[in-house]
């Protein structure tokens, strides 16, 4: 029961962290000190990305009729715009999906510690306070989903890789300041960051599952009953915080986030320092 609620724990961190642009990883670095499961590395290494999928289905429930590109209503059964949209969302994902292929490991060991986590949550921290001040009065060049080129969407992944690359970025709080960078509105910022979660939190997944079961490891019907409720409560809590999330920036900026992002990452520096 004790490991039950340790999983409901991360499973509402997820839920919440994974879609609002403040970094799952630093919290989850944090939670773990904390609240620690009792499974094998190898099963926590999986763990905290496979319980991704979860908050994936939020998106998918939540957004299904602007991401299902077949509707009886259309000519041919086929939305042709959104088709479109899914190839531009392909062309973000190159990049990211590239390095995490060929580097996965390399970048974990080089970058997963607390100074690399808190510097990636303070720095971008402090570019979305900066951002956020040179677009006050602009309007956004890109008001919808539609608008987004297939160079929009390119520059939009050289973000996302950065998250990639660098731990504590936040993957959501990259492509959203990328985006915003070069004039996309808050709302199709978000949404679109949303919609790239869904290839590459499902191709990481995938790629985790492959390399746990290549490299012989099992794990025990207790484990999988853990990441089952993970999933769930993050999938719970993610529809919950995608719609705050899309309700609030109507009204206002990111400018919160970053500045809970630098303080973030002045708690993990100094836990990781004194601890």
């Amino acid at each position: 029961m004790l490991e039950i609620i340790k999983a409901i724990f991360f499973g509402i961190v997820e839920g919440i962290t994974e879609w609002l642009p403040i970094s799952s990883t630093g919290h989850m670095i944090l939670l773990n000190e904390f609240v620690k499961l009792d499974v094998s590395p190898e099963f926590w290494n999986l763990f905290l990305v496979v319980i991704q999928l979860g908050a994936i289905l939020a998106v998918v429930l939540l957004f299904w009729n602007k991401i299902w590109p077949f509707s009886k209503e259309e000519k041919n059964y086929i939305k042709t715009d959104t088709f479109v949209l899914w190839f531009k969302i392909l062309v973000a994902c190159v990049p990211a999906a590239v390095i995490g292929i060929l580097f996965d490991d390399q970048l974990d060991a080089l970058f997963y510690n607390y100074t690399c986590v808190s510097i990636a949550l303070i720095v971008f921290g402090i570019a979305f306070i900066i951002i956020e001040n040179i677009n006050k009065g602009k309007k956004p060049k890109i008001k919808k989903l539609s608008d987004i080129t297939y160079q929009t969407a390119a520059i939009i992944g050289v973000f996302q890789l950065i998250a990639a690359i660098f731990p504590g970025t936040s993957r959501s709080g990259a492509t959203i300041l990328g985006a915003l960078l070069i004039g996309v509105s808050r709302t199709v910022a978000a949404e679109f960051t949303f919609f790239l979660a869904i290839p590459v939190m499902f191709g990481a997944s995938l790629l985790k599952v492959l390399k746990f079961v290549v490299a012989g490891y099992t794990c025990t019907g207790g484990e999988i009953l853990l990441l089952i409720i993970g999933m769930v409560v993050a999938f719970v809590v993610s529809v919950m915080v995608i719609k705050f999330l899309m309700g609030y920036i109507k009204k206002h900026n990111f400018k919160i986030f970053g500045w809970y992002r630098i303080i973030l990452g002045l708690l993990v520096l100094a836990y990781g320092l004194f601890r």
